[in-house]
């Protein structure tokens, strides 16, 4: 044993003596095979845990042969392993009686042959391994070794024989990988998983592994079903925003607004999707939640702008009284020029307040004063006010801007016209 690990058992040695000195003995416990054994133990993790493998693997081979445990053999060749002293391992092992019956020898021994490229020796210790402990990370091991050897065929007949007793994902997850990655045998490794996930389910680990599959093949409608499953097991929300953007993509947005509903994940989404199919009366439910949620008035201009579209009664006065209201508290603290607008032809319109009305739109048009709509409306208050002069006078304004053409405009332009023609005739 060298110089400086002897000194440092001594160094030990002196101190633990002189702490046995004020305690009583151990009784019961572990029983030493002789004396200091338990100081050449803390020594050998110490050098460990200082990262000094060489020597922490020479004290632990001084207990085994002192106390022939095998426990410190194993200590001392996975310290071997570790300072990546390969041959020595391999030698060290063979000097043991019975290697065959000892599995932990055969595991280091198998590693040190992988390290040392002796791969056609390792395989052969890894199958008497693996049928020693039937474990699954053994059974990978030997496909590994395959997959070095590029022996794909025959990794893939014997996982498939594990897989037959022992229908682990692990194991199905390898038969995948090396059928789709070394075999380009795609389609068999994606029917493989998706067999493993009908009989036993698909679990996160597996559904993940078709993720990937799929998404390099560009399967959509495979990529969306997986998502789906996945977010079954998990209610996670990136998975659900996968989901919408692939619904998205396929311009599916019924199912989009389906999935919406059911996971809650995009109130504001949902409410766009519901003002583009023009399902108001769903708009304004979820329009008054944002604005309960969140105190922000945009939602609660929406759910009154909702509510008078989604009527099957424009003249209900309950109806339009909750309307107005509504969209007068937004106008006291923001004002957007649209709800202004929308609020000023309400009152307009339904001659609630036409004055009132006109003034709101008014100011609508100090923020945009070219809006054809913003025009075509005060142009209707003057209307309803019988000012067919000043009406005519704007509305031909509105004919020449964009949204001129639109049809409600064509309709005041054309009653404008009329209104005048009959005013002049009265005088």
């Amino acid at each position: 044993m060298p110089y400086s690990i002897k000194l440092l058992l001594l160094t030990m040695l002196f101190f633990s003596g002189c702490s046995a000195m004020s305690q009583p003995p151990i009784r019961g416990g572990h029983e030493k095979s002789f004396e200091n054994e338990d100081f050449y133990i803390l020594t050998a993790i110490y050098l460990e845990e200082l990262q000094d493998y060489n020597s922490s693997s020479q004290i632990f081979e001084t207990l085994y042969k002192e106390t022939t445990k095998k426990e410190y053999l194993y200590r001392s060749l996975k310290n071997d392993l570790v300072a990546q002293k390969f041959e020595k391992v391999i030698q060290r092992v063979d000097l043991e009686k019975n290697i065959s019956e000892d599995y932990e020898l055969l595991k280091i021994k198998t590693v040190a042959l992988i390290k040392q490229e002796r791969v056609l020796e390792a395989k052969e210790l890894a199958l008497k391994m693996s049928e020693i402990s039937k474990n699954i990370d053994d059974y990978l091991l030997v496909s590994d070794i395959y997959i070095k050897l590029k022996e794909y065929e025959n990794g893939v007949a014997y996982l498939e024989n594990i897989y037959a007793i022992n229908p682990d994902e692990k194991i199905i997850d390898r038969i995948a990988i090396i059928m789709y990655v070394e075999l380009d045998r795609k389609k068999d490794a994606i029917a493989q998983l998706e067999a493993h996930s009908r009989i036993h389910g698909c679990s996160e680990f597996i559904c993940n592994k078709l993720i990937g599959f799929y998404s390099n093949e560009n399967d959509i409608d495979a990529l969306l079903s997986t998502y789906l499953r996945v977010y079954k097991l998990d209610k996670n929300i990136e998975i659900a925003k996968k989901i919408v953007q692939i619904y998205g993509y396929k311009k599916d947005y019924k199912k989009m607004s389906e999935f919406l509903e059911l996971s809650a994940i995009d109130q504001e989404l949902l409410l766009q999707l519901y003002i583009q199919e023009k399902d108001y009366k769903r708009a304004t439910v979820i329009a008054k939640e944002l604005y309960k949620e969140s105190g922000d008035v945009t939602f609660l201009a929406q759910s009154a702008i909702f509510e008078y579209e989604s009527s099957e009664d424009k003249n209900n006065k309950i109806m339009l009284q909750s309307v107005v209201s509504k969209l007068e508290e937004v106008v006291k603290i923001s004002k957007e020029s649209m709800n202004l607008n929308y609020l000023g032809y309400l009152l307009i319109d339904h001659d609630i307040d036409v004055k009132k009305g006109m003034e709101y739109i008014k100011e609508a048009l100090k923020i945009e004063p070219d809006s054809a709509y913003y025009l075509d409306s005060l142009a209707w208050g003057y209307y309803k006010l019988k000012n067919c002069k000043e009406a005519l006078k704007i509305i031909k304004k509105v004919q020449k801007l964009d949204g001129g053409d639109n049809e409600e405009v064509l309709k005041h332009i054309e009653m404008i016209e009329e209104c005048y023609k009959n005013s002049k005739g009265t005088k």
